[in-house]
């Protein structure tokens, strides 16, 4: 084979992304091939530190209601309010098109498998529905807004 051949050989392996290439030319035969640059990264997981305990410091606000307070509180007058989270993640919509009236509204009454709004993820729209009968108490999220999973979208009384 000629040199000249066999150098241009070399800068098409070169330029393009292929790493390695033989040729057979009757009882010639040439094999390049291109040393790779690649590198493996280890990474070590950090030794666990060891930390003193920690004593436990009293809460400043107790968390539970004293037994005078229950007493004067009046028993379940005030209405439950139910959360609906999101099942996923992805970007909610209030609407099923821009020009299109929102599904729901504060102070509007929803019935189980009512459609509450549509939560796109992976180019899917996903209608999310009612599992509460009730009335809207709160729209907790925008139109268009990207949603995490379990975040709360509405309050329903």
């Amino acid at each position: 084979m000629d040199v000249r051949k066999i150098k241009k050989l070399i800068e098409m392996v070169d330029s393009s992304g292929i790493a390695e290439i033989e040729i057979k030319d009757g009882d010639d035969s040439i094999r390049i091939s291109r040393a790779t640059s690649a590198v493996t990264v280890q990474t070590a997981s950090p030794a666990p530190v060891a930390t003193a305990p920690i004593a436990a410091v009293p809460d400043p606000a107790p968390t539970t209601t004293a037994p005078e307070e229950e007493a004067s509180a009046p028993a379940t007058t005030e209405p439950t309010v139910h959360t609906v989270n999101s099942p996923m993640v992805g970007t909610f919509y209030a609407a099923s098109s821009p020009t299109a009236k929102d599904f729901v509204s504060v102070g509007d009454s929803v019935s189980i498998g009512d459609t509450l709004c549509i939560i796109e993820a992976m180019k899917m729209l996903n209608q999310i529905e009612s599992d509460k009968a009730g009335i809207i108490k709160a729209i907790l999220v925008e139109n268009e807004q990207p949603v995490e999973f379990g975040q709360p979208l509405f309050e329903i009384e």
